[in-house]
């Protein structure tokens, strides 16, 4: 099927004759901030904010707090919702050796590509596994891959498992190899979506960095802990 928003000779004497829509225009930083500053000024009605008195200032300052925030979702929405129509993947694709270059450094223009290296019977790969069918159904726009490392990379080393790696464009970006770097078994698939998103892979829609969970507190018989301090010998 061919996609109105792509920039090709074609799509260009199509948009001239009427035939398919105009391309869809991408926000920028620069629209975001004229947004911001009609939002204001909206607030204000107009009035410069040196003619402002301190109450009107104090109130502008509690709302325009608000009001840029709100502004910035939707404009992230649109965005987020822009970027789903662009392409449509969502799910996670295993692939072999002779996959690789047609799936990750042929990926084409403008695409992100996640992909995992794992292994059978490692915990922390299958978890991300599970997340990552999750987030590829979340963000289509990414590519999401998976490979056995060893059909991958011939010798790659089971101790750098679980492996991600970000391309875009065909184009190594980041990576998080190992499981130190995942955060280990206790990784949300929240904590996963904010690393893809720092790495640029997806737009997430979190609003902060998650927090780490934290390891709960075994207890022995009696209710003491084992963080409990004492000075009986075990």
């Amino acid at each position: 099927m061919q996609n109105p928003n792509e920039d090709t000779e074609w799509n260009d004497i199509l948009r001239a004759k009427g035939i398919i829509p105009p391309k869809e225009a991408e926000v920028t930083e620069d629209d975001i901030l004229g947004m911001m500053e009609q939002a204001v000024k909206e607030k204000t009605e107009g009035k410069a904010m040196e003619d402002m008195t301190m109450d009107e200032l104090d109130e502008l300052e509690d709302d325009e707090d608000e009001e840029v925030l709100l502004q910035y979702r939707q404009q992230r929405m649109a965005e987020i919702q822009r970027l789903q129509r662009k392409e449509k993947y969502g799910e996670v694709k295993e692939i072999s050796a002779q996959d690789y270059v047609r799936e990750v450094n042929q990926a084409g223009e403008g695409v992100w590509v996640v992909l995992h290296l794992f292994k059978q019977g490692i915990p922390l790969c299958s978890l991300i596994n599970q997340y990552l069918t999750q987030l590829a159904a979340k963000f289509p726009a990414t590519k999401c891959l998976k490979s056995v490392s060893t059909t991958c990379i011939p010798n790659y080393p089971d101790k750098n498992l679980p492996t991600i790696f970000v391309y875009f464009e065909g184009e190594l970006k980041s990576q998080i190899v190992g499981p130190v770097d995942f955060g280990g078994m206790n990784l949300t698939i929240e904590e996963l979506e904010w690393k893809l998103s720092e790495m640029g892979a997806v737009l997430s829609t979190l609003e902060e960095k998650p927090q780490p969970k934290t390891r709960s507190t075994l207890s022995f018989a009696g209710g003491r802990d084992r963080d409990d301090d004492s000075d009986d010998d075990y």
